[in-house]
């Protein structure tokens, strides 16, 4: 007898883009051979538009070649109250239209505990990839997201052993934690030649390994104005050693514009300002890149893998792992000169990939979910 289940697979910002992609890849070919093991699947994605611009959202599902949402919940900007609030409006009516058999969350941005909790209050089962993963610093939104998805979601998706400890610490049981490594290696394997032969570097007119890739936007760093202007001065003397180029995420945008340090005539010629670049930008530029400064979470992972060092701008971390194994270090706006001088001599060890972080995630995944759903 043949099982039927209905998946919902949510995504809302930029960063779920590139983990979910390699998941429905999966669930496309499981269909194309009509369930192997006598079971068919459906599934809906929806995105909550919570990443609603051309630049934040759309190139990354042409680049990923992630099919038009099934559902666009439309929710926009806002804060985090009114974000979460409209998720958790409309989801509940596109769960009670669609009667999923489980909902997929990825990361840990607000639509992922939104919809989390919409499902649980419906009854619906939750999984969560990329479960686990905790910076142990309350006032990241990010954290809450994380510890309210994973205490009430039903099978928690790990990327790494420091994973299973926080769950298992947290009083998980055991049998909801499944280690499968880390899907965004998935996207990153599928697209990392593609990426290569684009070349982008060569259109901001550098050299490969000779500049140095720059992405900021956590409030902690752009929002304050004497870190932010402290951060550029770091950023212009640096600017005379290798040429650095820095695509700028809207809000880091805004808070330049308003300190008036986006003026070209206080910029040196080899600050490189661009939009946001899609994700085959963006990888074919961290590859070639000397090293990268950054306070995103993805470009940790993504630089230990291609083994590029990485300055993260951040107190702490929530992937450890691309520390005690990878080319991650943090650093701070105090030590940010010193650190960038010990990149700029090679003073990091070259790190290598952990464990499980070989493209076949997706693949544990679905097998999983689908022994689960007899």
């Amino acid at each position: 007898m043949k099982n039927n289940r209905k998946f919902i697979l949510v995504v809302g910002a930029r960063p779920n883009f590139m983990k979910i992609a390699p998941l429905l890849l999966e669930m496309q070919k499981y269909q194309s051979i009509e369930g192997s093991s006598g079971d068919n699947i459906s599934y809906l994605l929806v995105h909550t538009g919570q990443h609603y611009d051309l630049q934040m959202s759309d190139v990354f599902f042409q680049d990923l070649n992630i099919p038009e949402p099934d559902v666009n919940l439309e929710v926009g900007s806002g804060s985090h109250a009114m974000q979460t609030a409209e998720i958790l409006v409309r989801f509940e009516k596109a769960c009670l239209r669609d009667k999923p058999d489980w909902i997929i969350v990825v990361g840990d941005v607000n639509s992922t505990m939104a919809c989390t909790l919409v499902a649980v209050k419906l009854g619906i089962k939750v999984a969560h990839i990329e479960a686990g993963l905790r910076s142990f610093d309350r006032t990241m939104p990010e954290e809450i997201n994380r510890l309210v998805t994973d205490s009430l979601a039903d099978l928690l998706f790990t990327p790494s052993e420091d994973a299973d400890e926080n769950l298992l610490r947290e009083g998980i049981p055991e049998s909801k934690i499944k280690r499968v490594g880390n899907i965004m290696i998935d996207s990153l394997l599928t697209n990392v030649e593609k990426a290569r032969s684009l070349e982008p570097y060569k259109s901001y007119g550098v050299e490969e390994n000779k500049y140095i890739l720059a992405t900021l936007h956590r409030p902690a760093n752009v929002d304050n104005q004497e870190h932010l202007s402290q951060i550029m001065n770091n950023l212009m003397d640096l600017s005379k050693k290798l040429p650095i180029i820095f695509p700028l995420h809207p809000r880091t945008k805004n808070n330049l514009l308003q300190q008036g340090l986006l003026s070209e005539v206080n910029l040196p010629p080899n600050l490189i300002f661009c939009n946001p670049v899609g994700y085959l930008e963006s990888i074919g530029l961290v590859d070639k890149a000397r090293f990268v400064l950054t306070d995103s979470g993805g470009l940790q992972e993504e630089t230990t893998f291609l083994g590029v060092p990485c300055l993260t701008l951040r107190p702490n971390t929530e992937r450890p792992i691309t520390i005690t194994l990878g080319t991650n270090k943090l650093t701070s706006v105090e030590k940010l000169r010193d650190d960038i001088d010990q990149m700029l001599e090679g003073n990091l060890s070259a790190g290598k990939i952990p464990e499980l972080w070989d493209g076949l995630t997706s693949q544990r995944i679905l097998k999983i979910l689908i022994s689960q759903s007899h």
